[in-house]
């Protein structure tokens, strides 16, 4: 079963970002060599003069395209997208993609959910919709998928901006032994409201303030599309991103690594180790932030990565 809208509760949306954000997402259907029906995939863009409504951009830089963390959707950005096109932030045109199985963008049944199939479903959304090389930014999870594509397709990525990124270490294992119904169990256990309040208010430096009833809905919105449970025990069972260490030598494209210097979720040691794997990486603190400096700090980091274009 497949949706493309969002999901009634939306409208319960009450912070101007989050409102014109949900307002600005896009159902397109994607056509991938994975099946032979096209995956609809959730987006939002601004910038680009293919899209109605458009915003000018700066066309001599690359398109920005974001990636979200784990059981998340493109929303977690709705702070930071509109920042990165305006004046001040480098004009530049911006998408957000829900990736293969996660937010708002389809979980087929006949399509296995796992690093692979997120790539090669990732490029054909590019290919299609972008039509250029991008600066690719990835968030926690997101940033171990950025990491991932980028040593696939380095053709298609100018630069790459890691915020709080996964993929140094190796991502919990247990998923590959959640058998029925303990996996059943555990997708219920992270439905419930007081369970993601916690991860919410963990994942922030300033949790009591800024886990608001609507950060909350957005951070809840995408558990109400079909088969949200199935998609999310479908990629746990695959063992999610493996430790990309090994690998971070082999990233060709200039990097900037944010992060934020209260990351309770992460933790902070492993940052300076990060960056001096990845050749041409630049590791950048972002005070008074924890897991999602993006949405504690947006102006932060759109200055921190309108200052990396320029360089």
């Amino acid at each position: 079963m497949t949706r493309s809208t969002l999901p009634e509760s939306a409208a319960q949306l009450t912070e101007a970002t989050s409102i014109a954000l949900a307002k600005a997402i896009q159902f397109e259907p994607i056509a991938t060599p994975l099946r032979t029906e096209p995956i609809t995939t959730a987006y939002a863009n601004a910038g680009t003069n293919r899209e109605p409504n458009r915003i000018e951009a700066n066309r001599d830089a690359p398109p920005v395209l974001i990636l979200h963390g784990f059981d998340s959707s493109l929303l977690e950005f709705r702070r930071l997208f509109p920042l990165l096109t305006q004046k001040d932030y480098g004009e530049r045109e911006v998408w957000l993609v829900d990736m293969l199985g996660f937010g708002f963008s389809d979980r087929p049944i006949d399509i296995a959910l796992n690093p692979d199939t997120i790539k090669t479903h990732l490029h054909a959304f590019i290919q299609q919709k972008i039509q250029r090389p991008v600066t690719l930014i990835g968030a926690s999870m997101g940033g171990a998928a950025a990491i991932d594509f980028c040593l696939a397709y380095p053709e298609l990525v100018e630069d790459l901006v890691l915020l709080d990124s996964a993929g140094y270490q190796n991502g919990p294992v247990i998923g590959k032994f959640l058998f029925p119904p303990l996996d059943q169990w555990a997708v219920e256990f992270l439905r419930r409201p007081d369970v993601r309040r916690k991860i919410s208010l963990n994942a922030y430096f300033d949790g009591d303030r800024l886990v608001t009833p609507d950060a909350e809905l957005c951070a809840q919105l995408h558990l109400l599309m079909p088969r949200w449970d199935e998609g999310l025990k479908a990629f746990t069972k695959s063992g999610g991103y493996p430790k990309l260490r090994s690998r971070l030598p082999q990233v060709q494209a200039k990097t900037l690594l944010l992060w934020g210097r209260q990351d309770k979720i992460l933790g902070t040691k492993d940052a300076v180790p990060f960056s001096q794997a990845i050749p041409k990486c630049e590791l950048v603190w972002i005070d008074q932030a924890g897991h999602v400096p993006h949405l504690e700090q947006p102006q932060a980091i759109a200055e921190a990565i309108a200052g990396f274009s320029r360089a």
